[in-house]
């Protein structure tokens, strides 16, 4: 292989491995990008389980509210 030959092959090899270089500076942004992505999915999940939490206690709380009124009603026709 003649030195005009392995110049163009080298040239062509720099040139490969700059478009490899950004292709991954890129990815390296995307990566970053899919981090702060998951850390907020991560806040919303615990946001969401917190907010369930609370919501599973106030479905006792409705059916207590409810069995007061019930025995309310029951205590005042007894006195009738």
């Amino acid at each position: 292989m003649d030195k005009e030959t392995k110049k163009e092959f080298n040239n062509l090899a720099g040139m490969i491995k700059r478009g490899f270089d950004d292709v991954d500076k890129r990815f390296d942004g995307v990566d970053k990008r899919f981090d702060k992505v998951e850390s907020r999915l991560d806040n919303l999940e615990d946001g969401h389980e917190a907010i369930e939490l609370r919501l599973g206690n106030l479905a006792p709380q409705f059916e207590v509210n409810d069995l007061k009124e019930r025995v309310e009603k029951l205590e005042l026709a007894r006195e009738l």
